[in-house]
């Protein structure tokens, strides 16, 4: 094994410890073994992380342009790879980070799908009503009221355990990227379907997690991708929906409902404010769509009237 990959391994191991989740894991994993190749001439190996410079970086940045990946594949893959380096000069193998001097891809600003309250709330009605038969109803509420109800993303979901569940105060501790801590409120619907699911959940002394599947372990983030689009399906005919449809619903309703930006960040267990922030702009498209349908000076009264 040449010193580059077991470079990319020890930082790969330093992920896990780190606590990263699978999906980022798997990503990084991936982008990793594809810089590997790339600098890897046939026949020959790598150079050692030491001896590649910013000529080496700049040609692969080049090579993935020409693959034509989205700006959002290159922006993630050049953070795997600024990763690595901050590794590397963290345990002194590299003199410096030299990925940091390779320019970011500007992402075009994608605003998320959000369904309206009033959709979303009509889809929970009809998962609570059970007209479809399921082995587990009232674990499939539960999943619902607490991604809505939470904005819990589907890994915090899955990661639950029934220590995590204060079920006198109504608080569900989520353990979030990096292994933060945080607790979020625990609705009344939601806190009285959780009640409902754990009444009837089998007791399983090798599994402290909260939602299991048909075999008695924990549920996977995959899991509650297919029971989400399965009920989105069924019952909204809409499949695009999944688990984090209702953790941008989740935001964007309480930012409309006048909450604090401040608190919405930490709600969601945001590091930086910048990232909870483009839900103000989800909120604002649609404060301008309700102006464009019902304000008599608007661009779409005035096409209708002609004037």
């Amino acid at each position: 094994m040449c010193e580059l990959e077991q470079a990319i391994g020890r930082y790969l191991d330093e992920l896990v410890r780190e606590g990263s989740s699978p999906h980022s894991f798997k990503a990084y994993e991936g982008d990793l073994r594809q810089f590997l190749e790339f600098l890897s001439p046939p026949g020959l190996e790598p150079p050692a992380p030491a001896a590649i410079d910013l000529l080496n970086l700049r040609e692969w940045m080049l090579w993935l342009y020409g693959k034509r990946l989205s700006a959002v594949s290159i922006r993630r893959k050049l953070a795997a790879v600024r990763g690595l380096f901050r590794f590397l000069h963290r345990e002194g193998v590299v003199a410096a980070n030299l990925a940091r001097l390779l320019r970011t891809p500007k992402a075009p600003q994608k605003l998320p799908d959000v369904p309206t309250p009033e959709k979303t709330n009509e889809l929970l009605n009809a998962v609570a009503a059970d007209k479809l038969e399921r082995p587990f109803p009232a674990r499939d509420r539960a999943i619902f009221e607490v991604l809505y109800g939470c904005g819990v993303r589907v890994s915090e979901l899955a990661g639950l355990n029934l220590e995590d569940i204060d079920r006198t105060e109504h608080w569900i501790r989520v353990r979030g990227k990096g292994r933060k801590e945080r607790q979020v409120p625990l609705p009344r619907q939601a806190a009285e379907a959780m009640e409902r699911y754990l009444a009837e959940r089998p007791v399983v002394r090798d599994d402290a997690a909260v939602f299991l599947n048909h075999r008695g372990v924990r549920l996977t983030t995959r899991g509650i991708h297919g029971i989400v689009k399965f009920y989105a399906t069924q019952l909204g005919q809409d499949s695009s929906l999944h688990p984090h449809t209702f953790r941008h619903a989740y935001a964007t309703h309480l930012l409309a409902d006048g909450a604090d930006l401040r608190a919405i960040q930490e709600l969601l267990g945001h590091a930086r404010l910048s990232t909870t922030q483009k839900y103000t702009q989800v909120a604002l498209t649609d404060l301008m769509a309700v102006y464009d349908r019902a304000h008599p000076k608007s661009r779409a009264k005035r096409d209708s009237t002609g004037s």
